[in-house]
């Protein structure tokens, strides 16, 4: 079956960089002895198993994008005539003594190795050696293949709420045919005939490409007119706006998910806003450590999706919604009073918010074994459609089950969000809760945030001073 992508996936799959490859990733943090169930050790053979089983909840997954002759219309996907799940569940192991730096070193490497794009653009590492009976499996895809609809992400349909796998129907694969360029080209010439869109899009990026040939001075002038727009935005200068190169580093954080709740009770306001104070106060506490100084009107405006999930007010269960929303918001990290700063927060954060942006997500509720790595992915798709001179990072935020939850019957202990750089984005902040805590992934630029761990010191020292502002 062809394809084609749709005009979002286009763009994101246009939109990869060597500095900005544009994958989601996903760091679970399991038990490798899988004492719980009857499945025995999370070994790479049993884990290439469930994938296999668990493929045709996600058929996207054996299809490939393949590019149109002479750019006649947008990629299409195209099942992969060679798929192979070896090429795409692989296995690694952390030298001794396996320590937790070493796994971040690690997924900080794979993170900034660009997919391969003549497959279907997904990879799964089962990282083994990790101490303390514990193994890894991180999970990179193509933002371009989650769609939150008819796609999800990998690590969404793989999990389970009970030691014992689910059945999932099983499929037989059979091999189609993969088209050649002339049967691309053919499909394209028709489409351009029948449906007067897909000629309006060729003609502008025709036009986009011409562009692409003016002279020196012409680029020039182009930089001169961004540098005015982006002053006229009023985007605040960071340190998290540069430019990026492929390398990338990653920290994490793991807090208790208790404390928020004693935020919210205190000052009455939203999990979602006790949260977005503690990393207020998290930035702030790192650009004064770059000796920067900080007025009090200081803001860093941020692009924060806000995903299917909320909270109820008094800890009910959470409840559906229809879609992924996204907003600016600015953070005020000028003020030094912890409890002003959520304030703020919490009125910019009201329903009414202007640039409110959604994405659809129907479905991701529905699906068996929820986990927030689809909805990262989402809201990695509603930040994008923001100009990049209108913020200064992007913070996604997807509340998980907060039950315990298993992958071929290895209990899941902790879960990180991998989020990619958008274009001059030196950080991305991916926060995710699970079964009682809040896990932070702070995924930067190796160059421009070689201080990244500094961030992630300052999450702890954040929570305290809010803690403290609680007992006032």
């Amino acid at each position: 079956m062809i394809t084609r992508l749709s005009p979002q996936d286009a763009s994101f799959y246009r939109l990869e960089t060597g500095g900005n490859p544009m994958h989601i990733g996903s760091l679970a943090i399991v038990r490798a002895s899988a004492a719980e169930g009857p499945c025995g050790p999370l070994d790479y053979d049993r884990l290439l198993d469930l994938v296999s089983s668990r493929l045709p909840l996600v058929p996207r997954y054996r299809r490939k994008v393949r590019e149109v002759p002479f750019e006649l219309g947008r990629p299409v996907w195209v099942q992969d005539s060679r798929f192979d799940p070896t090429y795409h569940v692989r296995r690694a192991r952390l030298p001794e003594p396996g320590s937790n730096e070493q796994l971040l070193d690690l997924v900080a490497e794979l993170s900034s190795r660009p997919l391969d794009h003549t497959r279907p653009l997904w990879e799964m590492y089962l990282i083994e050696g990790l101490f303390g009976d514990r193994c890894a499996i991180f999970t990179k895809t193509h933002s371009a293949l989650v769609d939150g609809s008819s796609a999800f992400e990998i690590g969404h349909v793989i999990l389970d709420n009970s030691p014992n796998p689910r059945e999932v129907a099983t499929e037989a694969w059979v091999t189609q045919h993969e088209p050649g360029e002339a049967e691309l080209l053919a499909m394209a010439v028709i489409d351009l005939a029948t449906q007067p869109a897909e000629a309006l899009d060729v003609l502008r990026r025709a036009g986009a490409d011409a562009f692409s040939f003016i002279d020196a001075a012409g680029k020039a002038a182009g930089r001169v007119v961004t540098a005015v727009r982006t002053a006229a935005s009023g985007t605040p200068v960071s340190p998290f706006n540069a430019p990026t190169s492929r390398n990338r580093r990653f920290e994490v954080v793991s807090t208790d998910l208790e404390d928020y709740r004693t935020i919210r009770k205190a000052f009455d306001c939203s999990i979602n806003d006790a949260i977005l104070a503690v990393v207020t106060g998290a930035l702030r506490i790192f650009i004064q450590s770059r000796g920067e100084v900080l007025t009090e009107s200081a803001a860093l405006r941020a692009v924060v999706p806000m995903s299917v999930y909320v909270e109820g007010k008094h800890g009910d269960r959470p409840r559906p919604t229809s879609e992924v929303s996204s907003f600016l918001i600015d953070l005020p990290v000028g003020e030094p009073n912890p409890v002003i700063r959520l304030s703020h927060i919490a009125h910019a954060t009201e329903p009414n918010s202007r640039h409110r942006r959604g994405v659809r997500a129907r479905t991701l509720v529905h699906m068996a074994g929820f986990a927030p790595a689809s909805l990262h992915a989402m809201s990695v798709r509603a930040a994008s459609t923001f100009a990049e001179h209108t913020f200064n990072l992007v913070i996604t935020n997807a509340p998980g089950p907060q039950q315990p939850m298993y992958i071929g019957g290895a209990r899941m202990l902790e879960m990180y969000p991998v989020s990619p750089l958008l274009r001059n984005q030196a950080t991305s902040i991916g926060i995710t809760s699970y079964d009682g805590r809040v896990f932070y992934g702070l995924n930067a630029d190796r160059d421009a945030m070689a201080d990244i761990g500094v961030l992630s010191a300052a999450v702890h020292e954040s929570m305290e001073e809010m803690l403290g502002a609680c007992v006032q």
